[in-house]
């Protein structure tokens, strides 16, 4: 296994390497002694760094800056999303409600329009979000650079749609209700298709025009070029589900923060892509898909998650979501619900995916996080790595808007903080030869 150097393993604690070697000499963590130096196991590393977390409490006495300790900057009132107890509520309805189907129903459409128009319950049948024109995005998406990533394809596709929605800077509610349902179906149909949609395939699923389709059974050909099964695709719709809103992630303050300045929904939208485009953020499923399609590969699991920590500053990509301390529900859900589409390619990358998650539980206590499921998701069906930005990135949109709804309704401009000065003084600043004049 790969091993982490001194300096690594002490950007990775976020302490100093004399700190480092004050944890070794009292025997909290371990070292091997190499030819160049100390060397730490990733997965050690990431045990210490979990138990220290767990140790670690607000500081008392001494002020100290807000934040200062991870601790939040400021609370923000939310009728969204509540995590409690290790578990996730939309709006008042257990996560696991809301991606709860019979039959063939897909459940995002009517979640999407449920935030939006602030009913009291998700509508019992789905009501496809509406197809729109979105010839002008896809002409700007394709102009990209074959290499292009998901969030400049969804970033050139937010402009896009925005210089052509002259409803935009209209914020009443049923007005932006209206916009924001455009803009997340425009965010899937943007997109070029590597598949064919259910309509040409004669999968159940396909009812009527392709615009009429579920937002899921337009976004699958999107990902993929394998065929469209429902059961797959149930399990694209739940994802989507699970990722519409988290509580205050950054890329929602990010979104919100916008929305309080008066931006209009699809400035709001770009603003969250800002942030979700983040290594520590929305790009983690990519970095567990790398570590998913090594052990398929046949490297030896314990190396693999050794390699994929080894370049990161958050540790084991895929596991370890700091608000569910026994586990992320949504990683569960989506697994199991991965599970029970009975599908070979699936039960492939389970196998691979249950690996990972045993190796890292025993030697770590670590669990999976939804960017794990993810990645699960886009192994077992030939999507590329970046598939599960994707999902996360058109899912959080439409949060996004039902974020900015709120705000639209609050004072304006009320999330623009105040910044404490720390710099040189005024008056140091003033003697002569202090600067260049």
């Amino acid at each position: 296994m790969e091993l982490l150097t001194a300096a690594q393993t002490a950007a990775r604690l976020g302490v100093r390497t004399e700190t480092l070697y004050a944890y070794v000499s009292r025997g909290l963590i371990a070292r091997e002694r190499g030819a160049h130096g100390s060397l730490f196991d990733p997965l050690e590393v990431e045990r210490f760094a979990r138990a220290r977390r767990r140790a670690t409490s607000p500081s008392h006495g001494a002020a100290r800056p807000a934040g200062a300790d991870g601790s939040p900057l400021a609370v923000i009132d939310t009728d969204i999303a509540l995590i409690e107890d290790g578990e996730l509520w939309i709006r008042g309805v257990p996560i696991e409600q809301l991606v709860a189907a019979e039959g063939e129903e897909l459940r995002f459409d009517a979640v999407v329009r449920w935030l939006f128009e602030r009913t009291e319950r998700p509508e019992p049948s789905v009501r496809a979000l509406a197809g729109v024109d979105t010839a002008a995005a896809s002409r700007a998406v394709g102009a990209l650079p074959p290499g292009a990533g998901a969030f400049s394809r969804l970033l050139t596709a937010v402009a896009a749609l925005a210089a052509g929605d002259p409803e935009r800077y209209d914020l009443r509610p049923e007005t932006v209700a209206r916009v924001a349902t455009r803009l997340v179906a425009g965010l899937v149909e943007a997109l070029p298709l590597l598949g064919t949609h259910p309509t040409a395939t004669g999968a159940p699923l396909a009812r009527g025009p392709v615009g009429l389709l579920p937002l899921a059974a337009r976004l699958w050909p999107r990902l993929t070029a394998l065929a469209s099964a429902p059961a797959r695709v149930r399990v694209l719709d739940a994802a989507l589900v699970l990722l519409v809103d988290h509580d205050m992630a950054v890329s929602t303050l990010a979104a919100r923060a916008a929305a309080s300045a008066r931006a209009h929904p699809y400035a709001v939208v770009a603003a969250g892509f800002g942030a979700l485009d983040s290594a520590l953020h929305g790009a983690v499923s990519a970095a567990a898909h790398a570590l998913l399609c090594g052990v398929r590969d046949g490297a030896d699991p314990a190396a693999a998650v050794a390699a994929a920590t080894r370049p990161s500053a958050a540790g084991i990509p895929g596991f370890g979501q700091p608000l569910y301390p026994d586990g992320d529900p949504r990683a569960r859900l989506l697994l199991r619900l991965t599970r029970e589409a009975a599908d070979p390619m699936a039960d492939a990358s389970l196998r691979v995916t249950e690996q990972v998650i045993d190796l890292v539980h025993a030697r770590t206590g670590l669990h999976p996080t939804i960017d794990l499921a993810l990645a699960t998701m886009a192994l077992a069906w030939d999507m590329p790595a970046d598939a599960g930005e994707t999902v996360f990135a058109i899912a959080r949109s439409a949060g996004w808007c039902a974020h900015a709804l709120d705000e639209y309704g609050r004072a304006p401009l009320r999330l623009r903080p105040i910044g404490r000065y720390v710099g040189p003084d005024a008056a140091d600043l003033q003697r002569p030869g202090s600067i260049a004049r």
